[in-house]
């Protein structure tokens, strides 16, 4: 019985330290709306703004990159959401040029932002699942960093 009890109390632990771990890298899985529709969220210990939110109804995980022209998404996700393979072209991305697919997104959204038809692109130069939230979404929002906070909001 003390054995179980052990168990118990160790398996408790690591899910708490996962949870705080997870939270760290992503404090914005349940994305902050206001009243007036705009979404806030909050930076994370790296610096950057991590959220959850969805690509044709699936959920997502994004990071806002306004360094990127549009959506880049990996080969894998791709496959998974169903993505229709486009152009060819050259990506140029931190571990240099990677060739990648053009596509079209039906509808991103963030929080209460749904932006429909989005340029994006998939590559095999993206490593994981995290979605590079880039400008061909980005520029449909107006943005304001206050401190550790980043407030965005359709432009109307």
């Amino acid at each position: 019985m003390l054995w179980i009890a052990w168990l118990l109390i160790l398996g408790g632990g690591w899910w708490v330290a996962q949870r705080w771990m997870d939270n760290q890298a992503n404090p914005n899985q349940r994305v902050a709306v206001t009243g007036s529709g705009e979404v806030v969220l909050e930076r994370n210990r790296q610096g950057h703004y991590v959220a959850d939110g969805e690509i044709n109804g699936t959920k997502v995980t994004f990071i806002l990159d306004t360094g990127a022209t549009s959506v880049a998404i990996s080969t894998r996700l791709a496959r998974e959401l169903g993505l229709k393979r486009g152009a060819a072209m050259q990506v140029n991305t931190a571990n240099g040029v990677a060739p990648a697919f053009e596509t079209r997104l039906g509808s991103v959204r963030l929080g209460a932002i749904v932006v429909h038809d989005v340029s994006a692109n998939f590559s095999d130069g993206m490593m994981d699942d995290t979605v590079l939230l880039g400008m061909s979404f980005l520029k449909h929002l107006e943005f304001t960093q206050r401190e550790n906070q980043l407030i965005l909001r359709p432009l109307r």
